[in-house]
């Protein structure tokens, strides 16, 4: 509930938003009037005065109340009054333009496969990009805006269902339908596995470098290892031959 204010206003904001203009704070009500607590919970945070409402808030209404003019089943939330509501119905007339808004992460998916529902029945579109915007942002904090063509959507047989003045409905939106802003350029495949390429370092040659001497690491034979008697008799025979050349 909002800081400081009684279950009645609480009440009394329920109603309006609930029973009269949903639309206005990005609401569409299923077809018995109900929407999920969670998503009027997001819509209030967005109010000046009511970003402390809580469920906790609506119990209170709920009980407190004689007559409370809400109804809550499971996890939903309607208005008992709901005469004012818009009553949906297909139009051959739409918005030439509409907008919605998806996830960040799933826009090159949806620029290949077409817009799909996200949790509910229909895609919801708004009549203007700065609604379509909030409504994206209560699921992604930088959501992708698309552009709906109806006309072109029309063409791939979209038919769109009228929610209220401001939002409409379509069960989905096919690729050549929408457009949406180029995805950013990706960098090479090879750069982004083996990273910048490395210097081969070189050995230099003799001529390089007078005076050294450096092994020739090409050649492909196998070190020579020596056992110990190996090596030990080498040297008697080493020792023998330099006494033989003494007396010579």
């Amino acid at each position: 509930m909002g800081q400081g204010k009684d279950p009645k206003q609480f009440a009394k904001l329920l109603t309006y938003v609930l029973g009269r203009n949903p639309d206005e704070f990005g609401l569409v009500p299923d077809g018995d009037g109900f929407v999920k607590i969670k998503e009027l919970l997001k819509a209030l945070h967005e109010e000046d005065g009511w970003t402390f409402a809580r469920k906790a808030g609506i119990d209170e209404v709920l009980y407190s109340i004689a007559d409370p003019p809400v109804e809550v089943k499971e996890d939903r939330i309607r208005a008992l009054r709901r005469e004012h509501l818009e009553k949906r119905e297909y139009t051959a007339d739409p918005p030439p333009v509409l907008y919605t808004c998806i996830r960040h992460r799933a826009y090159p998916h949806t620029l290949k496969k077409g817009v799909a529902p996200m949790g509910r029945k229909h895609v919801v579109l708004a009549t203007d990009a700065d609604l379509a915007l909030r409504l994206g942002q209560r699921f992604d904090a930088d959501p992708v805006l698309l552009t709906i063509n109806v006309d072109q959507a029309h063409y791939r047989g979209c038919l769109f269902l009228k929610a209220s003045p401001r939002l409409f409905l379509c069960r989905y939106i096919p690729e050549g339908g929408f457009h949406g802003p180029a995805l950013p350029k990706e960098k090479k495949a090879k750069e982004r596995k083996d990273g910048p390429a490395k210097e081969v370092q070189k050995t230099p040659r003799r001529s390089e470098t007078p005076g050294s001497y450096f092994p020739d690491l090409s050649d492909p034979s196998p070190p020579v290892h020596r056992t110990k008697k190996q090596r030990r008799r080498d040297e008697v025979t080493w020792k023998s031959e330099r006494r033989r050349n003494t007396r010579q």
